[in-house]
């Protein structure tokens, strides 16, 4: 008989085939109050941490950009007045109540005509090799389950000279600072989660969600294990944040 293969979501250990559908719950539970609380647990610091990434990307009017892990559409909604008309941006996201939470947000800003709106497992995107000039994911890759599977398939989709952007929470850089920030995490984050969202739990992940996820370097190392060439990774709020970048040469 086959062993059973385990993953983690968040500090406990789940079956493989289990961790996506765990994931949607949080984030069902969550999208209705989910910019709301990005502006309270980082002050509105992500705003900055965006804007920097999507400096980073270097897109260009008349590009395709693939942006997973939309969810209310941040970046997506930045890529599409950067690419123009003539461009085409994919807004996705594995979950279905965020991915209709950003396609309504874009409705309501009045942008349409260069948006493309698209359910996606990172692991399988149902796109053609050679694709996108720019994939783009922020604060979604920790909740992949195969991250080495997604990067490939990132790798796949994007066209020569290519990039590559993941924005992600990563290790902080000092050891004083980072005893601060999971006193923060385990505590105060919770507690705003359940007084805001009224879900402790969903907020509980993700402070171990990021605990789990790659350190700076072995992400970068996992990049280039994909394939993807002159990586380089810049943090930032002492390391809580990284953005990584990496090119398909």
């Amino acid at each position: 008989m086959t062993e059973q293969q385990n993953t983690h979501f968040g500090f406990q250990q789940v079956p493989v085939g289990e961790k996506a559908q765990r994931v949607r719950q949080v984030f069902d539970s969550v999208a209705d109050r989910y910019d709301l609380m990005n502006d309270l647990m980082s002050l509105g610091i992500h705003r900055l941490w965006k804007r920097f990434a999507i400096d980073l990307a270097g897109v260009r009017p008349g590009q395709r950009v693939l942006d997973l892990a939309s969810g209310t559409g941040d970046l997506a909604a930045r890529f599409a007045g950067l690419v123009g008309p003539e461009g085409r941006v994919v807004v996705s996201d594995i979950n279905n109540a965020m991915l209709n939470r950003g396609r309504d947000r874009m409705l309501n800003e009045g942008r349409v005509g260069n948006l493309e709106y698209v359910q996606i497992n990172a692991e399988a995107i149902p796109f053609d090799d050679n694709s996108f000039d720019c994939v783009s994911i922020a604060f979604g890759l920790r909740n992949v389950t195969d991250k080495q599977r997604a990067l490939g398939e990132m790798f796949r989709v994007l066209k020569p000279g290519g990039r590559l952007l993941v924005l992600e929470f990563s290790k902080p850089t000092d050891r004083h600072f980072s005893k601060v920030y999971d006193l923060y995490s385990f505590k105060l984050l919770p507690l705003i989660g359940q007084l805001v969202a009224k879900d402790a739990d969903s907020y509980r992940y993700l402070a171990e969600s990021i605990r789990m996820h790659p350190d700076q370097e072995t992400l970068k190392a996992m990049m280039e294990q994909a394939g993807f060439e002159r990586c380089d990774f810049h943090n930032m709020t002492g390391g809580v944040v990284a953005a990584h970048r990496g090119f398909k040469l």
